[in-house]
């Protein structure tokens, strides 16, 4: 191993927070080698779409790439595929892989991610019960949808009702089963939760809320889902979709301070000063709420390679920006900012009737938090005055006749 591999930046995870961390450290100026370590085979790529455009087929590998291979190259940053980190040595700054190999660093940054939560029930490990994490597991299930087929979704967020929204596009027939009175309990409000749930029940989604799952039911492939109050859903395959775990073990093995994922400052960096942890895998400090959070977006992703770059390149440390994130389904779409922390009241601007309209979610006169179907306008200006905690007139708020510049003048 060179000098230069040694006083460089090795990146633990190759998705969509570790490769745009490689590539701004670059666009910082930094010198340094960068080693990008991946446990798939394929360069950092998108994972939005996996439940949209390419369930659907109108996605493919070189769309869904962050950025062309040729990139990694020409910009000396040294791809590590296809195998794993086995362990951190703080005190040696080494990387272990499962190959044997042992990398060293200067800075480390830790961009592994989340995996999808599993049911450890009865026939889980049925062939066609998948979950959405993986271009691999998109492009399993792909296969196995399309006329004919019935889809069942386990679980009512949003990877759940995008999965079903691709099956219904490609004729399969789709049903969703939700432990919570509700769907989107855990993410959204209860406005949201009706409009989305008619919108897709005019679709041809079927709905099995308040159902507790017992077991998948099959012989070497899944048929049916049992509920508890007996009754079996009969399905072709199954999309499981309950949430996701943090990929913080190799940090807890390493000592870094974790509570439901690595901790971080706001400069993304962890307990150590020389390693660094950004995306999914992080519990962040949300300034603008003033506590901690974990968040599990592209945005998040961005916004925290940008702040450990920043800071390890020596450059100033980027403006705090308010979280955002977003849902394709059908031809809706869902456009969230800021978080609904501390909020008295809600403020319906439009008519869900016709499917363009914002749900904001105030601490006063204080928009915390917009949810907005179809509706830019709101969402832009919105998560601006999230940002600034300017006061609002609730009336012009609720008014779709005034324009949202007026509302924020």
């Amino acid at each position: 191993m060179s000098q230069q591999a040694a006083s460089g930046v090795v990146i633990v995870g190759a998705g969509h927070a570790g490769g745009t961390a490689a590539a701004l450290l670059r666009q910082y100026g930094y010198e340094g080698a960068i080693t990008v370590v991946g446990d798939e085979p394929i360069a950092p790529y998108q994972r939005p779409p996996l439940s949209k455009a390419w369930l659907k087929g109108e996605a493919d590998a070189d769309s869904l790439a962050l950025r062309p291979v040729s990139f990694y190259a020409e910009h000396n940053i040294d791809l590590v595929l296809n195998v794993a980190v086995t362990a951190i040595d703080r005190a040696a700054k080494t990387v272990a892989l499962a190959d044997g190999r042992a990398l060293p660093y200067q800075h480390l940054i830790i961009a592994t991610g989340a995996r999808a939560r599993s049911l450890p029930l009865p026939g889980a490990d049925l062939a066609g019960v998948f979950v959405l994490r993986s271009a691999a597991d998109a492009e399993s299930l792909k296969a196995a949808l399309g006329p004919g087929k019935r889809l069942a979704v386990v679980g009512g967020g949003y990877i759940g009702l995008e999965a079903a929204a691709s099956a219904r596009a490609l004729g399969a027939d789709a049903v969703v089963i939700e432990a919570a009175p509700r769907i989107l309990a855990r993410s959204s409000c209860q406005e949201l939760s009706d409009f989305f749930m008619a919108y897709h029940k005019a679709r041809g989604v079927g709905f099995e809320l308040s159902a507790s799952i017992v077991s998948f039911e099959g012989a070497g492939h899944v048929t049916g889902v049992k509920l508890a109050d007996g009754r079996v859903i009969a399905c072709d395959d199954v999309v499981v979709g309950v949430g996701v775990i943090p990929n913080d073990e190799l940090a807890q093995a390493a000592g870094l301070k974790c509570a439901n994922g690595i901790e971080v400052d706001v400069d993304a960096r962890t307990s150590d000063p020389s390693v660094f942890a950004i995306g999914d895998v992080t519990q962040r400090p949300l300034p603008l709420y003033a506590r901690s959070h974990r968040l599990e977006s592209v945005a998040n992703a961005l916004e925290q390679a940008k702040q450990a770059a920043s800071a390890i390149t020596g450059r100033p440390a980027p403006p705090h920006e308010v979280t955002w994130n977003w849902s394709d389904q059908y031809d809706l779409k869902l456009q969230i900012a800021g978080m609904p922390f501390e909020v008295d009241r809600t403020v319906v601007r439009g008519d869900p009737a016709n499917a363009k309209f914002a749900v904001f979610h105030l601490n006063g006169d204080v928009i915390q938090a917009v949810e907005a179907v179809n509706a830019p306008a709101e969402f832009m200006a919105g998560r601006q005055l999230i940002g600034q905690k300017k006061p609002v007139s609730l009336e012009k708020l609720a008014d779709p006749t005034v324009s949202m510049k007026e509302v924020a003048a």
